[in-house]
């Protein structure tokens, strides 16, 4: 595969989630909407509701699962930068480098194996909330796990390429 081909797969994950990300950001306006909603029916109308309650944490995991990679597109993740900022361009992209293949890749890795059985047991059983009146998705719900890293992993892809680029571009 050339590097202008790889070049332009990158820009497609940067879209994809580009896009995931900036839809995902209107789901803090929904979740915002619902807590009013909560707390108006608990303390103005004393009636309470536990699916709305619960679909709060539901929302709230899914602003964090789409918005995580989305973050990392947008380099808005935390970075200890005591020398980074004042490398130059290369050096940068190097760090970026082995960052991804040493820290991103691997700590995905290491999550998706270590939460496989958490998550494949909750299917089985199509497990749901302990409350009566709860939501019955807590498998959709813990499934979110293997979105946050497919996404993550996309973009660390995408943030490869690009380093990379830059690297062969600054010999």
């Amino acid at each position: 595969m050339s590097l202008s081909s790889l070049l332009k797969l990158s820009d497609a994950i940067d879209r994809l989630n580009h896009f995931i990300g900036r839809s995902a950001a209107w789901l803090s306006l929904l979740m915002v909407i619902i807590t009013l909603v909560v707390v108006v029916l608990r303390y103005g109308f004393q009636i309470g509701s536990i699916a709305l309650q619960e679909s709060i944490m539901y929302i709230n995991a899914l602003v964090f699962t789409l918005g995580a990679a989305y973050t990392l597109k947008e380099e808005g993740h935390v970075r200890v930068d005591i020398f980074y900022s004042n490398f130059n361009d290369k050096n940068k992209a190097i760090v970026d480098i082995i960052g991804v293949v040493c820290f991103l890749f691997v700590t995905s890795a290491f999550v998706a194996w270590s939460s496989w059985d958490y998550v494949s047991v909750s299917w089985r059983i199509l497990e749901s909330s302990p409350e009566t009146s709860g939501l019955p998705f807590v498998y959709l719900l813990k499934s979110t796990i293997y979105i946050l890293i497919t996404l993550l992993c996309l973009q660390g892809i995408s943030e490869l390429i690009k380093s990379i680029n830059t690297v062969v571009k600054t010999k």
